[in-house]
């Protein structure tokens, strides 16, 4: 069995509105039977939400979590006013060998109606017992619903090129130069923050079939739990409870969902963890 957890962050924040990143392993540590990890709003160089100092959430998390392989994209690297860079994005840790890391910008149009910043897709090829996956780890546009829809336009994209480089896989040039033939898996996973609601026509859309044949994308949750409405993944302590966070698996993986469930342990992120295991 493999299980996967997707998180978002938010960049270490604490109850009292303070960075801990201590804290965010020691969450996942109670999780010690998790082998992917998907993080998203790790940061690097910005203030805590009480004004203290923030931490570099990449190198700390490297640190904290030892028994990981571990990979990164930063989507948003700005100067402070100090000089210093500002930096955040999304890590993956592996417990199983990485194959290969691919890290895709995704679109950014223009929306001056509202705040937005830039997004990105982690992407690691790992070698699993349940043969060779691929983990894509998201976090989408939250003001902005143009751009998380073009962005959403983007996943369907990486999921059409993925599949088509596995099912005619290029040939190889020099096994030790970067012109290798590394293969790219069919069967995918895709986690994350999402900033998209269960009824949201970004959801909607993600879900729907490709005219080519390509594997569609299954939330995992309606896989594991079909007719029951999606668990509150986002601020489950306050008066109205949402559902942002979200596992979705390549029709090839379907028959795989073991369980998806929601982890309520967790405080200081507004998130909570998300729990998918395969079979």
């Amino acid at each position: 069995m493999i299980e996967l957890i997707t998180w978002n962050v938010q960049s270490a924040r604490t109850p009292a509105g303070a960075a801990d990143w201590r804290q965010v392993a020691a969450t996942l540590g109670r999780l010690p039977a998790a082998d992917i990890l998907c993080l998203q709003e790790v940061s690097s160089g910005f203030a805590a939400r009480d004004g203290s100092p923030g931490g570099d959430g990449f190198a700390e998390l490297a640190a904290a979590l030892p028994a990981y392989h571990a990979a990164s994209v930063v989507a948003l690297d700005v100067a402070g006013t100090d000089g210093t860079r500002r930096r955040l994005g999304c890590m993956t840790f592996s417990r199983f060998p990485v194959v290969q890391v691919l890290r895709h910008s995704l679109p950014w149009p223009a929306d001056p109606a509202v705040p937005s910043m830039p997004r990105s897709v982690l992407e690691l090829a790992l070698d699993t017992p349940l043969g060779l996956l691929r983990v894509l780890n998201a976090h989408l546009e939250y003001f902005s619903e143009p751009q998380r829809l073009a962005q959403v336009e983007a996943l369907r994209r990486l999921q059409r090129e993925a599949c088509a480089h596995a099912r005619a896989p290029r040939p190889g040039l020099d096994a030790g130069g970067p012109f290798a033939a590394i293969p790219r898996a069919l069967d995918a996973v895709l986690a994350g923050d999402f900033n998209m609601l269960p009824g949201s026509p970004s959801r909607q859309r993600l879900l729907e079939p490709f005219a080519d044949g390509t594997p569609a994308w299954h939330d995992a949750w309606q896989l594991a739990r079909p007719g029951q409405a999606h668990a509150p993944t986002v601020g489950i302590r306050g008066a109205d409870p949402f559902t942002f966070d979200y596992a979705f698996v390549g029709a090839g993986l379907a028959p795989r969902v073991r369980s998806v469930r929601v982890d309520d342990t967790a405080a200081g992120s507004e998130h909570q963890p998300l729990l998918l295991a395969l079979n």
